[in-house]
């Protein structure tokens, strides 16, 4: 809990920055396509994460919304071969989830939802002020097409520029107007890229100050980042 009330002060561009620059994560932990459908599209929470595979898969379908933990992120994803790296990147035209879900999700007090997909219900969404991000929106609901199949598992997102992406059970996804990141929690050190995000922070409001000051952007840079070296 603690954890998540850090992150809380953080934009996803402050923890984009700790990834890359502590952790070489070239993508900065970012999930690029998706688009905020709430207005209130702050999240912070523990990824539950649930994949959806074609209707005629042998495994069966699963109730995935009656166990949404709480400080959860519910994050929906097809299976691999259901996506697209081309927009709108996934293969399917129905939605994968609804204003019930997220009035479900909310009642047991999840922070938000992440559906790399299309979601329907518009309206419920955001008058529950229920974070909710998607790749798209849609009308029809899913049951003739796909079906949830498995919970707390790995998902594998096929993004834009050809990459496999990860997000795993127990995963930190942050959300905010700039998007989704997410911090692998069995790759990073959480005190240690706390630590670095909130001296990052300190160090460029430093170089914005210079800035206004008529130092040139890049020497107040220079001079006032180097101290972050001792944080790598």
């Amino acid at each position: 809990m603690s954890i998540l009330r850090k992150l809380r002060k953080f934009s996803t561009c402050d923890i984009s920055d700790g990834l890359l620059n502590v952790y070489n994560i070239s993508t900065g932990g970012y999930f690029p396509n998706l688009t905020a459908i709430s207005p209130n599209s702050s999240i912070v929470g523990i990824a539950y994460t649930v994949l959806f595979a074609h209707i005629d898969d042998p495994r069966p379908p699963i109730n995935y919304i009656d166990s949404v933990p709480s400080n959860s992120v519910l994050v929906l994803a097809l299976e691999p071969q259901l996506q697209s790296q081309f927009h709108p990147y996934v293969k399917i035209t129905q939605a994968m989830y609804g204003g019930l879900m997220s009035t479900r999700a909310q009642f047991l007090k999840s922070n938000g939802t992440v559906v790399f997909g299309r979601i329907r219900d518009v309206d419920e969404h955001r008058n529950l002020n229920h974070p909710v991000f998607s790749y798209g929106v849609g009308s029809c609901a899913p049951k003739a097409v796909v079906k949830a199949v498995a919970t707390d598992v790995k998902l594998e997102i096929l993004t834009s520029d050809g990459m496999t992406q990860l997000i795993r059970p127990g995963d930190y996804v942050i959300g905010d107007n700039n998007g989704i990141v997410r911090i692998p929690v069995q790759e990073v050190n959480m005190p240690k890229l706390t630590t670095y995000i909130e001296k990052s922070i300190e160090v460029d409001l430093l170089v914005s100050e210079d800035i206004k000051d008529g130092i040139p952007a890049k020497q107040a840079q220079k001079d006032r980042r180097s101290v972050l070296k001792q944080y790598i």
